[in-house]
């Protein structure tokens, strides 16, 4: 990702702006004086930009829990940072900050508030988990113009190439999206959708627990489907299916068909290449039955005031078990203008989320975005509430 190595470290007066960047305020951690935060925004996005100091120099690059895309936006926040603030720079990946000409067009690329404000209205609607280099997702675009697609993938090269592959092509019915799906399905309308892909997804056969098969995954997905909808895992690993077999196996109701070898339509380049390596390819696909009832959703992730920085001291890192799921507090920071600020873990223990939460005397608030709006989510947002202002 886009770094810069500079002599050292010059903070700036903020709030500040260079061009089209704003910086609002600047975190630093308690633990740990030698990383900082930046509040950026360009345009509409806000992220943080992470300053890590050492002796010989300091790294400046994009923080990872709100690290934007397109990737261009990180190099724009990076170097103008660089300028604004006099930095002699070491050593930098940070070359062309111009927008790609099939970039211009950012309508497809989605966020997860653009879902949750309002799904989009289509007669049916496939869903494809982990779209890697988007071959399939866009073969399957191209060819059933009728069909919206929503693509969801972590991986930001990933997601910038189909994006700019959706632009060449000038393909209306995709939407990419970058966030865990199995946070995305419970946004989701019941009903809506005629097919799930899962297309060999990581193993994470020393992490099981990432794995994005799982029970909860499987019944949300369950939900998700049209009555003969399917959800379609297609795996290299034999790890992977005989794990997903027994969780699929162990549902109190399930019509599942299990294909070994099969070929499909289009095929992603590493299973070109795995096929080559006479691996062999496991489909197990998921025939929903079902029809679901409609998904009420109702809560509330608005703070009480007041900062008691005493009190959140002992918070840091530590974790605190809840009904339905915890809170983790990682990181704590003081703002420069005396207001404190938490990295968090918080959900359910199979889905949890990587956010920021501000606490001021005024105001409290999550940065940059709000939590998923799902029932789980409102009912451990009330306990972090309590936590942090009693």
């Amino acid at each position: 990702m886009p770094h810069i190595h500079i002599k050292s470290f010059k903070p700036v007066p903020l709030p500040a702006e260079k061009g089209n960047v704003r910086f609002h305020f600047m975190a630093s951690n308690v633990a740990h004086d030698d990383e900082r935060l930046i509040a950026t925004s360009i345009d509409e996005k806000e992220f943080f930009l992470l300053v890590k100091e050492t002796a010989e120099k300091s790294l400046l690059k994009s923080e990872k829990i709100s690290r934007p895309s397109p990737t261009y936006l990180i190099k724009q926040a990076l170097n103008a940072y660089a300028a604004l603030s006099g930095s002699e720079i070491v050593a930098s990946n940070v070359n062309d900050t111009s927008k790609n000409i099939h970039l211009e067009q950012e309508e497809a690329l989605w966020s997860i508030h653009d879902f949750a404000k309002g799904f989009p209205e289509a007669k049916d609607v496939r869903i494809e988990v982990g779209f890697g280099s988007g071959r399939h997702l866009l073969h399957q675009a191209k060819e059933n113009p009728d069909i919206l697609f929503i693509g969801i993938e972590i991986h930001k090269p990933s997601i910038e190439q189909a994006l700019k592959q959706i632009n060449i092509m000038n393909l209306k019915n995709v939407l990419l999206l970058d966030y865990d799906a199995r946070l995305f399905l419970e946004l989701v309308p019941s009903n809506i959708a005629s097919r799930i892909y899962v297309h060999f997804p990581v193993p994470w056969d020393k992490k099981p627990h990432r794995r994005v098969i799982s029970t909860a995954f499987i019944n949300e997905s369950t939900r998700v489907l049209a009555p003969q909808g399917r959800l379609e895992l297609r795996t290299d690993s034999e790890n992977y299916f005989a794990y997903s077999w027994e969780t699929f196996i162990a549902l109190n109701k399930a019509k599942l068909e299990v294909n070994k070898n099969q070929d499909i339509a289009i095929s992603s380049k590493y299973e070109d290449r795995w096929k080559k390596m006479e691996k062999n390819i496991y489909d197990i696909t998921l025939i929903n039955e079902e029809t679901s009832p409609e998904l009420t959703i109702e809560g509330s992730f608005d703070f009480k005031s007041g900062l008691d920085e005493e009190r959140l001291r002992t918070f840091n890192g530590t974790t605190k078990k809840v009904e339905g799921g915890f809170i983790h507090f990682e990181r704590l920071y003081q703002t420069d203008d005396g207001r404190m600020m938490f990295r968090i873990s918080m959900g359910s223990f199979e889905r949890p989320e990587h956010l920021y939460v501000i606490i001021g005397n005024e105001k409290s608030y999550y940065f940059p975005t709000r939590p998923v709006p799902s029932q789980t989510n409102f009912a451990i947002h009330k306990h972090l509430d309590e936590m942090l202002h009693g």
